[in-house]
């Protein structure tokens, strides 16, 4: 009974092992649905399904656009182009814009944190304090002349350009910004300002790819250095440009000079008849007829106050109007004095500050120029 109870053993053992070899091993993966799953819930707790996706820098053109508004702010677009495959296909596209759409969120907050980091620098170099807000993003596909994927990201900018009086200087916010290839950068203003011209030239850096009465343009890969871009502005600018012949033509200094030598002749003519009939007073040989002040200073000092207006530069003009009300006038009633644009008017008062030789205050909304105060 021993050997067949041991034989019985033997057999059972031999079943069970066997039993083990021929079971099937079940693989402790998940399937694809749990993996898609996963990717889904990812999605919804903030974060976009990226893996193998196109993006928005994969896109075939950017195109910025900065319109400047007359108190310093700026609109700002960044508008990504897509352009169908080399097989005709916008599938990627569709697959970006539909990401978009489920996680908006996540792409606003991702291009706020990139455009804040620009922001940053541009504190750094134009020592104003800016804030980004309303940032959005939408996607839509025009048709026409192409299909083209369009994803617009708009925001707003304060304290993008420094403004003074009527001028506007921009471009700052941005230095040392970088376009790449199929990158362009557009900035806009409104049609009641105009490109300041100075020495013959348009204070435009560097050299724009494409210009216009209102906008100018960079295209392609640009390095802009710590200063650049820059434009500026200046308010009813009509005066400030066109310094050059309408046809293109050289300008005609000579024609110029003779005229002012003409007229410098007519009055050292008039003024040596008006000498000759002065009455002179008797004296010693040497004296000359020359009136004396009670302060010392002969009536020749006021060469300025004597020289007829069409012999005075811009500057001196505004000087000698000062002097005439007493070292103190608003600037409009320069305008009216002398009968200037406004833009002029702020071209040459500007001038003037920059070379410290007047003063500009406001009171209440007029700006007053003075002389500056010798103590």
């Amino acid at each position: 009974m021993e050997v067949k109870g041991l034989r019985a053993l033997v057999c059972l053992l031999v079943v069970v092992a066997c039993s083990g070899a021929y079971a099937p091993v079940v693989p402790v993966t998940a399937d694809a649905g749990t993996q898609t799953v996963m990717r889904q819930v990812q999605a919804d707790d903030g974060g976009a399904d990226t893996n193998g996706s196109v993006q928005l820098e994969d896109a075939d053109r950017i195109h910025i656009d900065v319109f400047i508004a007359g108190n310093g702010s700026a609109q700002v677009t960044t508008d990504y182009q897509f352009y169908p495959d080399e097989n005709g296909s916008m599938a990627e596209w569709e697959s970006l814009a539909e990401n978009i759409s489920n996680n908006t969120t996540w792409y606003v907050t991702e291009e706020r944190r990139g455009w804040n980091e620009t922001l940053t620098k541009g504190e750094n170099a134009t020592d104003r304090e800016m804030n980004i807000s309303n940032l959005s993003i939408e996607t839509d596909t025009d048709p026409q002349p192409e299909e083209i994927g369009h994803a617009r990201v708009t925001f707003q900018w304060s304290n993008f350009a420094h403004v003074e009086l009527n001028r506007i200087e921009a471009g700052a916010a941005l230095s040392g910004f970088t376009l790449s290839n199929e990158t362009t950068l557009q900035f806009r203003w409104p049609e009641e300002y105009a490109v300041y011209e100075s020495d013959g030239g348009p204070q435009v850096d560097p050299s724009p790819d494409e210009r216009s009465d209102r906008s100018v343009k960079w295209e392609g890969e640009t390095n802009f250095p710590d200063d650049q871009p820059r434009v500026v502005l200046l308010k009813n600018g009509d005066s400030a440009t066109g310094q050059t012949p309408a046809d293109g033509g050289p300008p005609m200094p000579w024609v110029i000079v003779f005229l002012a030598l003409a007229l410098l002749a007519t009055v050292a003519i008039a003024g040596w008849f008006r000498s000759r009939n002065r009455p002179r007073s008797g004296g010693t040989d040497g004296e000359t007829d020359v009136a004396w002040r009670a302060d010392g200073s002969s009536a020749a000092d006021s060469s300025m106050t004597e020289t007829p207006p069409e012999l005075l530069s811009n500057e001196e003009r505004v000087l000698r109007l000062l002097e005439q009300r007493g070292g103190r006038i608003k600037q409009q009633d320069v305008v009216s004095e002398l009968d200037w644009t406004e833009a002029k008017t702020s071209q040459v008062v500007g001038d003037l500050r920059e070379d410290d030789e007047i003063e500009v205050f406001r009171i209440g909304r007029e700006n007053v120029l003075s002389l500056p105060d010798d103590e």
